[in-house]
C-alpha cells in the first residue's frame, strides 16, 4: 500500500474515532472485520499516536485556529489536522511539506470548500513557527 493511501485510511480511524469516541484499537478490529482489505501498519500505528498524543495535538491546533475552539471545528478538518499535525510534530522522516500537501488533498476530497484553505492555512502557520524554532 503506498503512503498516501495508508494516511488517508489513518484519517479514517481518525475520523471514526471522532464520530464515536471508541478507542482506537476498537476502531481498528471494526474497521478489519467490515472491510474488504486490512488497515495498513502505518496507518493503525498513526492513528494510535494521534490518540495517545491527543491532548498536545488539540492545544497546537488551537494555537493556530486564531481563537477557533478544537470543538468548533468540523469534525473532517479536525481529524485532519491530527493527522498532520501529529506528523509534523513527531514523523522527522516526513517532510513538513509533504505532510501540508497531503492534509490539503485530504481536505479537497472530504471536506467543504472552506477546508482546505483553512487546512493550509493552520498547517502552514504550525510550519512557520517549526521553521523558526530549528533556525
Amino acid at each position: 500500500m503506498k503512503r498516501r493511501e495508508a494516511r488517508e485510511q489513518a484519517f479514517a480511524l481518525i475520523f471514526a474515532r471522532s464520530i464515536n469516541h471508541e478507542n482506537i484499537d476498537d476502531v481498528v478490529t471494526a474497521a478489519n472485520e467490515a472491510g474488504d482489505f486490512p488497515i495498513d501498519d502505518f496507518a493503525e500505528t498513526v492513528a494510535a499516536n494521534v490518540q495517545t498524543n491527543e491532548s498536545t495535538l488539540d492545544e497546537t491546533i488551537e494555537s493556530f485556529t486564531r481563537g477557533w475552539k478544537v470543538s468548533r471545528l468540523s469534525k473532517v478538518s479536525l481529524s485532519i489536522l491530527r493527522l498532520a499535525v501529529y506528523e509534523m510534530l513527531y514523523e522527522k522522516d516526513i517532510p513538513i511539506s509533504v505532510s501540508i500537501n497531503e492534509a490539503v488533498e485530504l481536505a479537497k476530497k472530504y471536506g467543504t470548500a472552506e477546508d482546505a484553505p483553512f487546512v493550509n492555512g493552520v498547517l502552514g502557520s504550525l510550519a512557520k513557527t517549526q521553521e523558526a524554532e530549528h533556525a
